[in-house]
């Protein structure tokens, strides 16, 4: 079964940063696209931050200039730096990859911004 951990997600105040990392347990050299959505109870799940094959990035309109997504093929591993935190990005962040044959889920990490 593919698996994807992600980590890195805790407490911040406002204003602050956290970086998330999620280990995929295939290549995602190939991989059609990947990135992290983000969810709180009750709200709809929405996609925050991708990258596509060729290394296109797509953004969330109310992150763009705060957060930057990556990935580095060698460890097989994603990540999105998070900085200028601010109450509405308090949710889980669920990272996926997707290869050819199917979309894979982490299980989530969960983001707090309290002050």
């Amino acid at each position: 079964q593919v698996q994807l951990v992600e980590s890195g997600g805790g407490v911040v105040q406002p204003g602050g940063s956290l970086n998330l990392s999620c280990v995929v347990s295939i290549d995602i050299s190939d991989i059609y696209a990947c990135g992290w959505y983000r969810q709180t109870p009750g709200q709809e799940r929405e996609l925050v931050a991708a990258i596509a094959a060729g290394a296109g990035t797509y953004y969330l309109n109310s992150v763009k200039g705060r957060f930057i997504i990556s990935k580095d093929d060698a460890r097989n591993t994603i990540y999105l730096q998070m900085t200028g935190l601010n109450a509405e990005d308090t949710a889980i962040y669920t990272c996926y990859s997707r290869p050819p044959e199917a979309t894979y889920w982490g299980q989530g990490t969960q983001v707090t911004v309290s002050s």
